[in-house]
């Protein structure tokens, strides 16, 4: 190059600066064919174990983002949460009504909310309740933990155990609360951690289940909900059934 030498670029075509991301197609059709009932007031997902609540957290696209780019025309809003690795119901509400609503059935304990786990040994007796108050904290390293305190927000859980599997138990578990990961906190304290919690659970079995029973992920799966909308007038009646990667392990361990 020299003095007086003219440079050429060729031109660059940036994205729009408010374009939203597009999620990948497959990611949209997976959470579509997800959807298992909706109505005029709510859409409700068997979501599937992997895909987060929403996003954020280093995570683009969450059941929501991508519900919106499938139903840009419907003002969808969040009823509630699961964790990512947590498969199951979840509703979402098409009408602020319908939102406002079931918000205060949650508040008020008129939800119910059942789930199946697999829990690692026997928990002995058929059915037992925990009743401990549950706190949040974060590590160091910034990390979201929850541990029983008596400082901590009421939280009950009710577990039922349905069968023994391979020495553990099978269980149902209806909570009378919905903290954060309080079922997974609620069987630690039981001293029988769910299968497949890398969180609160135990490294060593949960080594041994994926050997023994292909077991890759959380053994936990909102099962059932039940719940009534326009002042008790429209009950609605929600199920979804065992996922097959947690029906598949626990067929291996019988």
């Amino acid at each position: 190059m020299q003095s007086g030498d003219q440079i050429r670029v060729p031109p660059v075509r940036l994205p729009e600066a408010d374009a939203p991301e597009r999620a990948p197609q497959s990611l949209l059709e997976r959470i579509g064919s997800s959807i298992i009932f909706e109505d005029k007031l709510l859409l409700v997902l068997d979501k599937p174990s992997g895909i987060a609540t929403h996003g954020g957290s280093g995570v683009s696209f969450g059941a929501i983002e991508l519900l919106r780019q499938l139903r840009p025309e419907e003002p969808l809003e969040l009823v509630h949460r699961l964790d990512r690795d947590t498969s199951g119901l979840l509703v979402l509400a098409k009408k602020r009504s319908a939102l406002t609503e079931l918000q205060g059935l949650i508040r008020a304990g008129k939800l119910e909310k059942r789930y199946l786990t697999l829990l690692l040994g026997d928990i002995g007796e058929k059915s037992r309740k925990v009743d401990v108050p549950l706190r949040k904290f974060q590590l160091q390293g910034g990390e979201r933990m929850v541990r029983v305190d008596p400082e901590g927000k009421p939280s009950v859980s009710h577990f039922k155990r349905l069968q023994l599997s391979g020495g553990h138990s099978f269980v149902e578990v209806k909570i009378d609360t919905g903290r954060t990961h309080q079922i997974r906190v609620h069987s630690q304290h039981l001293g029988h951690p769910v299968a497949g919690d890398e969180k609160y659970g135990e490294r060593e079995a949960n080594r041994a289940l994926r050997e023994q029973a292909g077991l890759k992920r959380l053994f936990l799966h909102a099962a059932s909900l039940r719940f009534a909308l326009k002042d008790g007038s429209v009950p609605y009646v929600l199920n979804a059934p065992l996922a097959e990667d947690l029906r598949a392990a626990l067929d291996r361990l019988v």
